[in-house]
């Protein structure tokens, strides 16, 4: 049995978290303990964890660390990959797998379920004396929430893309996300190990849709089964098998390999004007040459590197842990983050002996455990047992113990350097994009920019019990997740929940269940429609009441004048010569209010309306409140219903994007919606298609949309104005209220 020196440290304090567990790194170096040392360390940290002691992590400096983000399209192997990463680094003993829901990063019981991630998960890997924070991200569109908050904590991005699949919508979409923060990118294709796989066709279809300058620095060796390993090009030799032994180049690749290593050459040398010159004079760069050329033209964005990996057997992986190493920038490299200073803007730079300043990316709620929050540090370190300023609530959050995620499992630290991510428990005033400072120099941090939410259900308790909890509870799954958001419609009297999509929203609602023993039900939100007039209409209404003894009298003359839209409701008192007493205008005003919540001809909202009392008469001794509130409430009904009313709908404006052979299907679908088409926009393959649409036909189009272009359509849509509803449509709808009323 060989020996192997290894190293670890442990605290002396108790946490009400994680476990040590059978899974976790010994040794700094990656390397493989014998069956034996293994089982006798594992007793040993058993015996530790059983007496309260905490293993925890290595503490690394800014230049040590790299912020990583993994994005992709949906099933292009993110999570396999970031499992083969903390395989390879000896974090773990053995790869998990999707399909068995037993990866570190997809813990979550609905993950498990559903063998897909749902939640951006932070995964560290250590590796060559560094720290590589690496967060893995959901590549479904429903979940885009969670890729933005992921990316705006990160300094690089691995772009994933299938080795056979391509480049696919999801793959556009998180490039752009990427492109917006300013993110250094590496382009991953993985699974080249299946069949038909085609990388100069794959490196063509990056081009054309990105327009960048990608270049090779691995080349697979052998194809489908018999894939064996990677060329490094830079080093030009072979790395085979998931433990990269090295090995020479395949005969029949060396012209191969030859030609694309020239390729990567010339994008190295046109990064630094030194490489250039030497480069132009006929010289050959050495491989640190390369390597310098190469980091600059990625933190530059002159050009993107682009390696290939069959994560699952481990092939390229430790080949991508040495670029991230070698290229991908660290704290230091990144641009300085424009922040809001006591003193106005400011720049804030990962600076260890600067004031605090950290961003909070993601909130946990746990029934049992509390609330987990998520951060980076910007500026300064974040030490346990602090207090630091919430800027947003001006409050003090007290710090206590932190930690470093890996998943689920929470390791201890007792500071976080400038750059590095972890995560704190039960802060009370501290929600995701908050930024946590120091309370001597407070400044906010940019949070990350959510889209809006496109698709809504609406949510009734199955019991007392649930009704009195679920205002609490969805308040804590929102917080989780920002995409998500419940408000009270007034119009229709129901309690929305709104998210990106079908799948969304029902995870949101089997974890209110699974979570905080919640049940609701679900249904189609009703329309929020509102009610107004097309013209001027005048009449009266007298109320009169005589009960024995005190009787109620009043007689109140109305007239209705349309506004124009969005201009809600006025009324005016024009009553002359003394025919009502002033003293009942707020009386009749009132009652006027009560109708305009309730609705006259389908239960909506009165909207745009002008109204306006110019006579009546009172009773010397039966005019009282209560009769005037009789007599404006339905002499307001009275005359809107003689002043041509109608229907008003929401219009959204709506920004499709598709490939371009399914154009005209969506066209010819949004015409089925009365939708109207503003406009198209051809951009690298995709057609992006604006328009306006009700509202009513858009309420399931977020999985009509993917039944139609086999999940590779996207949409948003913002609330733009109201227009009338077609006669035949407005008669069905009042008919359907009227059926209603009458039950």
């Amino acid at each position: 049995m060989t020996c192997v020196p290894f190293s670890f440290r442990i605290e002396n304090c108790h946490s009400p978290f994680g476990t040590i567990g059978a899974e976790r790194q010994i040794g700094p170096w990656g390397l493989k303990l014998s069956s034996i040392a293994d089982f006798v360390l594992r007793v040993v940290f058993y015996t530790l964890e059983g007496k309260g002691v905490t293993v925890s992590m290595k503490d690394y400096q800014t230049e040590q660390l790299r912020n990583v983000v993994l994005l992709g399209h949906g099933s292009s192997g993110k999570t396999s990959l970031a499992e083969a990463m903390l395989f390879t680094s000896g974090a773990i003993n053995r790869m998990g797998e999707v399909e068995d829901g037993t990866t570190v990063a997809d813990y979550d019981e609905e993950e498990r379920r559903r063998h897909i991630s749902l939640n951006l998960s932070l995964v560290p890997v250590e590796w060559d004396g560094h720290k590589v924070n690496v967060v893995d991200t959901p590549g479904y569109t429903d979940f885009i929430g969670e890729a933005k908050s992921a990316v705006r904590v990160s300094d690089a991005a691995l772009i994933v893309i299938d080795a056979v699949s391509g480049v696919e919508v999801g793959t556009e979409l998180v490039w752009r996300f990427a492109d917006e923060q300013g993110l250094a990118r590496i382009v991953v294709v993985n699974k080249v190990n299946r069949e038909n796989v085609d990388i100069s066709r794959t490196m063509e279809e990056l081009e054309e849709t990105f327009g960048e300058n990608f270049v090779l620095t691995h080349l697979p060796i052998g194809s489908a089964e018999e894939c064996a390993g990677v060329v490094d090009l830079v080093n030009m030799r072979a790395l085979m098998g998931s433990d990269g032994t090295v090995a020479e180049i395949p005969a029949d690749m060396a012209d191969q390999a030859e030609e694309a290593r020239i390729q990567l050459i010339e994008a190295a040398a046109e990064a630094d004007d030194e490489l250039i010159m030497k480069y132009l004079e006929g010289e050959e760069l050495t491989e640190d040459e390369m390597r310098r050329g190469l980091r600059t033209a990625i933190l530059e964005g002159t050009a993107v590197p682009v390696l290939v990996t069959a994560a699952t057997e481990g092939i390229g992986v430790r080949a991508l842990l040495d670029t991230l190493i070698s290229y991908a920038p660290s704290p230091l490299d990144h641009e300085p983050v424009a922040a809001e200073g006591p003193e106005g803007d400011e720049k804030v730079e990962a600076d260890d002996d600067g004031p605090l300043a950290a961003l909070v990316f993601k909130t946990t709620a746990d029934p049992y455990v509390g609330k987990l929050t998520y951060f980076r540090v910007y500026r300064g370190v974040m030490a346990s047992d602090t207090r630091v300023l919430n800027t947003r609530t001006d409050s003090e959050e007290r710090l206590g113990q932190l930690y470093v995620m890996r998943g689920k499992e929470q390791m201890s630290v007792s500071r976080l350097p400038a750059g590095d991510i972890g995560a704190v428990a039960k802060l009370s005033e501290t929600s995701t994009g908050d930024t946590l400072s120091d309370e001597d120099h407070p400044v906010t941090l940019p949070g990350p920019v959510f889209p809006s939410p496109v698709y809504s259900v609406a949510v009734s308790p199955k019991s007392k019990a649930d009704q009195a909890k679920l205002g609490p509870t969805m308040s804590r799954i929102c917080e989780e997740d920002p995409t998500l958001r419940w408000r009270q419609e007034p119009s229709t009297k129901e309690m929305l929940l709104e998210g990106m999509g079908g799948a969304h929203v029902d995870i949101a609602v089997r974890r209110m269940s699974n979570r905080f023993d919640v049940e609701v039900e679900t249904s189609t939100p009703k329309v929020p429609y509102r009610e107004t007039i097309s013209r001027t209409y005048s009449d009266r209404y007298r109320h009169k009441k005589q009960t024995g003894g005190a009787g109620q009298f009043a007689e109140v003359h109305l007239r209705v004048e349309p506004l124009p839209r969005g201009s809600g409701f006025e009324y005016e008192w024009a009553v002359t010569g003394g025919a009502i007493s002033s003293s009942f205008q707020s009386s009749i005003e009132k009652g006027i209010k009560q109708v305009l919540n309730q609705g006259v001809i389908a239960g909506y909202p009165v909207v745009d309306v002008r109204a306006v009392v110019f006579d009546g008469k009172e009773h010397p001794v039966d005019s009282k409140d209560i009769a005037f509130q009789i007599a404006g409430r339905e002499v307001f009904k009275k005359v809107v219903r003689g002043a041509s009313p109608t229907l008003l709908e929401p219009i959204y404006t709506v920004s499709v994007t598709v490939p371009e052979e399914y154009t005209g299907d969506i066209i010819g679908d949004l015409n089925t919606r009365r939708a109207q088409v503003q406009g198209m926009d051809q951009r690298a393959g995709k057609t992006i298609i604006s328009a306006l649409a009700p509202f009513a036909e858009m309420q399931r189009y977020a999985t009509d949309l993917r039944s139609l272009t086999q999940g590779r359509g996207l949409f948003s849509m913002t609330f733009d104005h109201y227009d009338p509803v077609p006669s035949h449509l407005m008669e069905e709808i009042v008919a359907a209220h009227q059926r209603e009323q009458e039950k």
